[in-house]
């Protein structure tokens, strides 16, 4: 294609993705300034639930990486029936999935909290209450990740946009009246937060179930039935699995090498941790920009790779890179920019420990600028190469990278430098510090596989 012509393809795509992502990131960041009504202790406790959630749900977000890839092939083999076959056994194989995590989640809910660094007397009790209501959505959750996944491998990002940003819309309505109580409405504080969300999740759910049913419309590549035949097919599950084992290496390691960070950082006391969520909380907006862009490049990269033209896949693959570097620029001025009033949205209260955690988030928030545009680049550039089904490389890069770099370095950081200079604020700062020197080294990696090109012989 023609420059204007690739870079209007890419837009197309990716425009309603970056949107739904930052629309996500915006309102996950309401929803912890509400909570932070409740105290900084509350936004801890939310925070420290995040990363026991995302471990749970890993081996869903593996399984969708292989779905995203395989449709986005199929979509550009013009394989209809092979690409909405691959969406039922998705959602079929996610069902079998959701029984053992609930069963494995709910239970340990204080264990698992526990592990995460939870505080007895001040975030424990909040934090497990949280994550045992939010456990309850993981059946919805689950399978709406799988058919937003498929979606985004057709490039139908436009409604995933929709679906995503009307269950978030509703999850900030009932924040607002459950957190704090409106009208007929309890005050249950961070129990209100998790229902809250829970109540968006659902609607999220009917929406994406509804986009599936309508086999007439234009453009609905993807459709389902219940007349469809549900059993599942060798084949298919071979190529799904051919990315997916891949993927669930990645989403495990990774996780628990955040899982792992996270701990470490929470064991410098419930301020620094609230200070390291609040910072979070704009760090996953720029995560959001490089997230959106990559998932455009993951569907077109692997539905040019299905029209047998890996030049074209390249192609598209370096025009999101440099979307990503614009955004990113941009998100680093205004972080750091404007750093002391975007972390003033999420102190409420007129404490001693409260200055403290200001003062704490703003000095991260530095660091959060300079992180923009080695995040953007390394989110990308794996999102272009799980498109092409290079899931394994990705997976040894972070591995790398997520669980022995950042967890190591951040240890040296905080009993060594940190222990040295003061053991707070300068113990903090070089966690993050080290957190970047791990994203600067996954950049790097992830930009060397994509050059050299070996991805492009890459068949599913």
């Amino acid at each position: 294609p023609g420059t204007r012509e690739a870079y209007r393809t890419m837009t197309r795509i990716a425009l309603p993705s970056v949107l739904e992502m930052a629309l996500m990131s915006t309102i996950s960041m309401a929803d912890t300034a509400m909570v932070s009504t409740v105290g900084t202790d509350a936004i801890a406790a939310v925070g420290l639930v995040t990363q026991p959630r995302m471990l749970l749900l890993c081996i869903f977000v593996a399984l969708n990486t292989g779905v995203t890839a395989i449709v986005a092939r199929r979509r550009g083999e013009g394989r209809r029936a092979d690409a909405n076959l691959t969406l039922r056994n998705g959602i079929v194989i996610t069902l079998i999935l959701i029984a053992a995590i609930m069963l494995l989640g709910y239970p340990l809910s204080e264990q698992f909290m526990r592990l995460a660094g939870g505080e007895a007397g001040r975030t424990l009790e909040d934090a497990t209450t949280y994550f045992r209501i939010i456990m309850l959505s993981v059946p919805v959750n689950a399978l709406s990740m799988c058919i937003c996944a498929a979606q985004r491998g057709v490039g139908n990002t436009k409604l995933t946009l929709y679906v995503n940003l009307t269950s978030n819309l509703v999850n900030v309505v009932f924040n607002a009246l459950l957190i704090n109580g409106i009208g007929p409405f309890p005050r249950l504080g961070v129990a209100g937060a998790a229902i809250a969300t829970v109540i968006g999740l659902c609607v999220g759910f009917v929406l994406s179930v509804l986009s599936l049913f309508h086999r007439n419309s234009a453009g609905s590549f993807l459709s389902l039935s219940l007349r469809d035949a549900w059993k599942l097919d060798g084949e298919t599950l071979k190529s799904v699995s051919r990315v997916g084992k891949s993927a669930l290496l990645e989403q495990v390691c990774i996780r628990l090498g955040f899982f792992a960070y996270a701990r470490i950082v929470a064991g410098l006391g419930t301020d620094p941790y609230a200070a390291h969520n609040i910072a979070m909380q704009f760090l996953s907006i720029s995560f959001s920009f490089g997230d959106g862009i990559g998932i455009a490049g993951t569907s077109l990269v692997g539905q040019s790779l299905g029209r047998g033209r890996p030049d074209h896949a390249h192609l598209y693959g370096k025009i999101a890179q440099r979307f990503a570097l614009i955004a990113a620029l941009c998100l680093a001025a205004i972080v750091v920019g404007f750093r002391g009033p975007l972390v003033g949205l999420f102190i409420y209260e007129d404490t001693a420990n409260a200055a403290y955690v200001r003062v704490l988030a703003t000095q991260l928030m530095i660091v959060v600028g300079i992180m923009q545009p080695f995040q953007t680049s390394a989110v990308v550039n794996s999102g272009a190469l799980r498109g092409a089904g290079d899931t394994f490389y990705v997976a040894v890069a972070m591995t790398l990278t997520v669980v022995v770099m950042r967890p190591l370095l951040s240890l040296a950081a905080i009993y060594v430098v940190g222990t040295r200079m003061g053991y707070g604020e300068m113990a903090l700062v070089g966690a993050w510090c080290m957190a970047l020197i791990d994203m600067i080294t996954r950049m790097a990696l992830m930009l060397r596989r994509y050059n050299g090109g070996k991805w492009h012989a890459i068949r599913l």
